[in-house]
């Protein structure tokens, strides 16, 4: 007990370790939690602004702003933090597995006895181990291993960790056979060990190599055109994460990443279960294995190409509360603008629904946040209400949304009366 309240007290406000991140991350989660549900209630609104209907909105939505502003930030913190410690782990954990191999290899040579085969094997994981842990130490600021999976949006992308994957195996399989090669004499042994590396032979593997590395590269060229193109929003994470690999930006399951991470997985365990029965080659793939991931990858680049849209706004109208009498709009009242698309997939953070925008003219209005005891009830993806400014000139006047993403709607526009 005295050990740990030794190690607590080392830590100050300034100190940047995971565990103070984390607690800062989480304290500052509940804060917010506390004043949103607060201020749901009624409660903490200054007498001041609290006789007026739209200052104690604005009030309130300020303050939330500012409060998730904290979150997000003590966010990030955790988030740099989390990615400095996996990049300790991950290498650690590459060594383990070379362990592990030599454990396995020791055990299968209780009975058979020890072989070149075995040493080359273990010499390829220790120089694989050492390679990647050079390149690990290169990033570790941004993940040290997890670095080359991550895109720019800081989360894990599938399209990198497939080819990754496969590009280690063969990366593994041809230190071995090089291994091998080094250590055989001229025979009938070199001879097979030639014959291995043919490329009738790893045609299949090479292709698939070849097909999801230009996956890779395909699907960061058409996100980058359709972000630029304002076809696609996208907004950065915190912090990668694992689930990254099966879901979209919201976290909601997707069906063509799911699809090509399974897939993938399935036919690279088959050709490491060939390598593992056949050391002497490289993993033999058959051609309907080739295939099937070919599909796999068409539909998850499709995917690609279809995802995304634009804020889209159908209709504005005056919102009128229960008695209010139908009127023209006017400078003053509350409009409801409907459509779709306001919160793009990673935008339903506090701090994002804060920095949607409605330019009403030439006027920008930042859409309030009305709290409800466990979330939101504006904004909401297909429906943003804001207030009317009094600096808007009566007549015929525009309205667009800008989202988090910083992506402009189509222009609608309404009749301000005097």
């Amino acid at each position: 007990m005295a050990v740990q309240e030794m190690s607590r007290g080392t830590h100050t406000t300034a100190c940047a370790c995971e565990e103070c991140a984390r607690e800062g991350h989480r304290r500052a989660v509940a804060a917010f939690l506390e004043k949103r549900d607060e201020f749901a209630a009624g409660q903490g609104v200054p007498a001041a602004v609290a006789h007026s209907l739209g200052a104690s909105r604005q009030w309130v939505s300020d303050e939330l702003a500012l409060s998730a502003r904290t979150v997000a930030e003590r966010g990030r913190e955790a988030g740099n933090s989390w990615l400095y410690v996996f990049s300790r782990r991950a290498v650690l954990a590459v060594w383990i597995a070379a362990g592990v191999l030599l454990l396995v290899q020791v055990a299968a040579a209780l009975g058979t006895g020890w072989s070149t085969a075995r040493t080359a094997g273990l010499l390829a994981a220790l120089l694989l181990a050492g390679l990647l842990t050079l390149a690990a130490r290169a990033q570790s600021v941004r993940g040290g291993l997890l670095a080359p999976l991550v895109g720019e949006d800081n989360r894990l992308s599938t399209s990198k960790a497939v080819p990754t994957a496969w590009v280690v195996l063969t990366a593994f399989a041809t230190l071995l056979l090089a291994l091998r090669l080094a250590a055989s004499a001229p025979g009938p042994e070199r001879h097979a060990l030639y014959a291995g590396l043919a490329l009738d032979r790893a045609l299949p593997l090479l292709s698939v190599v070849v097909l999801t590395s230009a996956v890779a590269v395909l699907v960061r060229r058409v996100v980058s055109v359709r972000i630029m193109g304002q076809r696609l929003q996208k907004l950065p994470a915190d912090r990668p994460r694992g689930a990254d690999l099966l879901t979209d930006d919201a976290g909601r399951g997707s069906f063509p990443d799911a699809q090509y991470v399974l897939v993938s997985t399935v036919v690279l365990a088959y050709a490491a279960a060939s390598l593992t029965r056949f050391p002497d080659r490289l993993p033999q793939l058959p051609w309907a294995l080739a295939l099937l991931m070919a599909l796999s990858a068409a539909v998850y680049l499709a995917a690609k190409y279809a995802e995304g849209s634009r804020p889209l706004v159908l209709s504005v109208v005056r919102r009128r509360e229960p008695g209010d009498l139908d009127a023209a709009v006017r400078p003053g009242d509350d409009i409801e603008i409907r459509g779709v698309g306001f919160v793009p997939p990673g935008a339903q953070t506090p701090e994002m629904l804060a920095r949607l925008v409605v330019r009403i003219g030439a006027v920008h209005v930042h859409v309030p946040l009305v709290p409800v005891p466990g979330g939101f009830t504006n904004p909401s993806d297909a429906v943003l209400t804001v207030p009317v400014p009094a600096e808007v000139e009566p007549g015929r006047t525009e309205i667009q949304v800008v989202t988090a993403a910083g992506v402009e709607s189509n222009r609608c526009t309404i009749d301000v009366a005097e």
